[in-house]
């Protein structure tokens, strides 16, 4: 995959968690990468902002915005803005992130 693709056999669809959704159409493996998130840096939260640290955030671009909290997730954000399976992840299974504390 090329460091700016969405992995093929992802879809943005309705969510029960919020919105919309990232959702698996086809079965991913653990270590998988599902995209590299894109975006503007901005230093004031809004929607579809990932926080690097305190002062500085990525207003993020493309379906990845997509991906919803989880105190369970199936995905996660890597320092190089990758984002990985870090489990199997089912047809139809949304994939979800840990925001951290304060988003249950």
């Amino acid at each position: 995959m090329a460091n700016n693709e969405l992995h093929p056999d992802l879809e943005v669809k309705q969510s029960a968690i919020h919105g919309k959704g990232l959702f698996a159409s086809q079965a991913i493996k653990k270590g998988e990468q599902l995209g590299r998130v894109r975006g503007r840096r901005v230093r004031q939260d809004g929607p579809h902002v990932l926080w690097i640290d305190e002062g500085q955030g990525v207003r993020v671009n493309g379906p990845l915005k997509y991906i919803n909290h989880s105190p369970k997730p199936n995905a996660c954000y890597y320092d190089d803005f990758t984002v990985m399976a870090i489990k199997n992840i089912k047809v139809g299974e949304e994939i979800t992130h840990y925001y951290g504390e304060g988003w249950e």
